[in-house]
Formats: C-alpha cells, sequence, structure tokens
C-alpha cells in the first residue's frame, strides 16, 4: 500500500494494490479497522436473533436441550461414566465449548460467500469477515455460563482454582474454528460443495471430540492420536476448570495447541494468498 498526493490538495488517497509476497499478509490493517470489526460482530449477533419468537434465548435453549438429550441417552440409558460428577454437569460443561467451536466454524465457514455484496463493493481488509463470524457466538457462550453456574448450583458443584484457565481453553475453541474457519471460507467462494460440507463435518467432529463421554474412554494407544483433535484439549480442560474432574493430559494439551497454531498460520496464509480474486470469483 503506497500513499500519493494530489496535485494541489492537501488531501493523502491510498493507492490500494495487490499484496505481492506470500508473507506480506497485512494484519496490521486489523487494528486500523477495528471499529469495522465491532460492527460486523454486532451485525451478525443482531442478525441471529431478529424476527425470532424468543430471541436471545436461544442461545439457552439450545445447550439445555441437548444436555437433556445426552443425559436421557448417556447418562441413564448408556451409562457413560461422567469422571464421579452429576451427568447433566458433565455434559453441559463440554457443550458450552464445543457449541461455541461449532457455531464460530459454521459461521466463518460460509461467511465470506454471506458476505459477498460487501466483498465486491467497499475496500477493507477481508480477514475481518471470519474474525466477526467467529466472534459473534462468545456472546452465546456467555448466556449460557449463567446456565452452567445455575446448575453447578443446583448439583452442588464446588468452583475450584482452575476456573481461572478458562479463558485460555475458550481462547483454544476461538483460535481452532478460525483456523479450520478460514480454510473452509476461503475454498467455499470457488467451490460451494465446502458450504454443505460443513454441517456434516461438524457433527462427525462431535463425535470425535470428548463432549458426551470422557476422554479416559479412549484407549491409552490412540490417545496420541486422539489428541491432533485441538477440541480434546479444550473440551477436557473445560471440564476440569469448571469441576476439577480429572486433570487434563498437558502433553496432549500442547499437542491440540500445536496443531491449532499450524493450522491457523496456514489458513491466514491461504487466506491473504487468495483473497485477490474474491471479488472476481464470488
Amino acid at each position: 500500500m503506497h500513499r500519493i498526493a494530489e496535485p494541489n490538495s492537501n488531501r493523502i488517497p491510498t493507492l490500494i494494490q495487490p499484496q505481492k509476497r506470500l508473507f506480506g499478509l497485512g494484519l496490521k490493517s486489523l487494528w486500523q479497522y477495528r471499529e469495522l470489526l465491532y460492527f460486523l460482530v454486532w451485525r451478525d449477533v443482531l442478525v441471529r436473533y431478529k424476527q425470532t419468537a424468543v430471541g436471545a434465548s436461544w442461545a439457552i435453549l439450545q445447550p439445555v436441550l441437548t444436555m437433556l438429550i445426552f443425559t436421557v441417552i448417556f447418562g441413564k440409558l448408556a451409562k457413560i461414566p461422567s469422571d464421579g460428577k452429576p451427568y447433566p454437569v458433565f455434559a453441559f460443561a463440554a457443550l458450552l465449548p464445543w457449541n461455541f467451536f461449532s457455531q464460530a466454524l459454521l459461521r466463518s465457514g460460509s461467511s465470506l460467500v454471506g458476505n459477498a455484496n460487501l466483498i465486491t463493493k467497499v475496500y477493507f481488509p477481508r480477514l475481518l469477515i471470519p474474525l466477526a463470524a467467529s466472534t459473534a457466538p462468545l456472546v452465546d457462550l456467555f448466556f449460557s455460563f449463567l446456565v452452567l453456574i445455575g446448575l453447578m448450583l443446583w448439583y452442588h458443584v464446588i468452583p475450584t482454582w482452575g476456573m481461572l484457565f478458562l479463558p485460555l481453553f475458550v481462547a483454544q475453541s476461538f483460535l481452532s474454528a478460525l483456523a479450520v474457519g478460514l480454510w473452509l471460507t476461503t475454498l467455499n467462494v470457488k467451490y460451494r460443495d465446502v458450504g454443505y460440507v460443513i454441517p456434516f463435518l461438524i457433527q462427525a467432529w462431535m463425535y470425535a471430540s470428548p463432549v458426551a463421554y470422557p476422554a479416559t474412554l479412549v484407549p491409552e494407544k490412540w490417545r496420541l492420536l486422539y489428541s491432533l483433535n485441538p477440541m480434546v484439549g479444550a473440551i477436557e480442560g473445560f471440564r476440569w476448570a469448571i469441576m476439577g474432574s480429572q486433570r487434563p493430559d498437558f502433553a496432549a494439551l500442547g499437542i491440540s495447541l500445536g496443531v491449532v497454531s499450524l493450522t491457523l498460520v496456514g489458513g491466514v496464509v491461504f487466506f491473504k494468498y487468495t483473497e485477490r480474486t474474491f471479488a472476481d470469483i464470488i
């Protein structure tokens, strides 16, 4: 990006040029457009609950209903162990980071196609779109967390000092969704089939994550491979922070964070390298 002065003018217009370097990511511009990020997040929250009968209550109803179904099927019928804690709290503590991750991934994965009119009309850092889409579900997470506190009081589950680490596991869920979402939303611009794959991917991913069951049910010989799923560390860490259940495997957590970091860096590079063609293809 270069600045050139107009003759007989005090204004300095901005000349926008595409990135010529693969690693010229231009991340500094994200801070310059931070107010737009706030607007996009707020718009996504408003649009999500616009013209709904119960409004933002869906942020609470969805995880509560899922928790009730899990409690009946996995807790009562299948007798899945819950680390010695009441199964409703056990399941709900996992549903919070999982629902945040799934909603963030679903929205970010289709965010570019959903904002096609905005992309073709005005310039701004395109990375703001999936970033805003991944951030908006934090509002749902906040309201759901209030329900979790109520469940803990009802079942007399005492919070632990591990709750200080909750932001770390929320951040891991956020970065996991953003990392995968960057790849999916970029591919979705050219291959619209990706939009149909995302819901199936999320559904399959849930069963591959310890949402309805503890990670200890996975055989020891598969633990390393299982840890490549970044949501394993996030969910188990969330449970440990909330209930003081079995201490998470910090080696597995480190593997998960490594996978997230590589996926995120690769996703940003792929996104920035491809964004010059978004307006032409979308």
